[in-house]
């Protein structure tokens, strides 16, 4: 089978009991390329970062507690990068992963949050294990998807993602800081799973990308290697989706975008 191939049965079931799908070198290393050196362009002022976009420092750097040795170090991660040509159109726009996507949303299709996070060493730099629904003021969620690509080796060593398979088929849990002595800006954790709770870790090659359902538990732990572990995300949902009356995001006024399909009145 080939990477641009639709996602087989087993696949498919595989999402549907455990909440997410891997697939192995859905990207060729070429085509991940110019993410990184846009990614580096933007954190090293080559390139100023597009209208819109968020160059978001680690806490522990924020606040004096690690002096990086250089500015791609500082960075956690860039988010909202909808103005960048070569991240939104290479990547979130790219139409294999749109194929892929839209099993998921249904043929109208929006991106309704985008980030590439650096995950740079000497940081503490986890993320607590959480739900993304909780960022996401919209339903259904089965018509929500998380797509996360490998730029980098991505391995224990240095945080690569865990999930919990299976948590997807719960609720959307409540959520709160972890107690940490450093801890980046809405990274909150779901409340009462600890470090006893199984998952699995999901080690992943550069290229290797993982669609995963809005409800599953996932984070990822600290990276102890000298290096960095670089990913692109986005995620998607159906432009049939509709808000939830009275509730707010966490993380509010991020756009959504349609990338593919139609518009639908009274929707996102």
């Amino acid at each position: 089978m080939t990477a641009s191939a639709p996602f087989t049965d087993d696949e498919r079931r595989h999402y549907d009991e455990h909440g997410y799908v891997l697939r192995r070198g859905f990207f060729e290393p070429h085509e991940l390329k110019p993410f990184v050196e846009r990614f580096l362009a933007i954190v090293s002022g080559e390139l100023p970062p597009a209208p819109g976009m968020l160059v978001m420092r680690d806490v522990m750097v924020a606040k004096g507690a690690v002096t990086p040795s250089s500015r791609e170090g500082a960075i956690a991660k860039i988010q909202d990068f909808q103005g960048d040509p070569v991240l939104f159109e290479g990547y979130v726009k790219h139409p294999r992963l749109l194929d892929a996507v839209e099993p998921f949303t249904g043929p109208d299709v929006k991106s309704i949050h985008t980030m590439l996070i650096n995950k740079p060493p000497d940081v503490d730099g986890r993320h607590p294990l959480h739900q993304d629904l909780l960022y996401f003021p919209f339903r259904p969620a089965d018509a929500i998807v998380a797509a996360w690509t490998a730029l980098e080796p991505c391995t224990r060593e240095n945080g690569c993602l865990v999930v919990l398979p299976g948590s997807h088929l719960g609720e959307l849990m409540p959520h709160e800081n972890p107690d940490w002595d450093y801890v980046n800006h809405l990274y909150v954790g779901v409340r009462g799973v600890g470090e006893e709770t199984p998952r699995v870790h999901l080690e992943m090659a550069p290229g290797d990308t993982v669609f995963f359902h809005p409800i599953l538990v996932h984070g990822s732990g600290r990276n102890r290697s000298r290096g960095f572990r670089r990913a692109i995300s986005a995620h998607y949902a159906s432009a049939r989706c509709r808000y939830v009356e009275g509730q707010t995001p966490v993380a509010a006024g991020r756009p959504y975008v349609l990338v593919r399909g139609r518009e639908h009145e009274g929707c996102i």
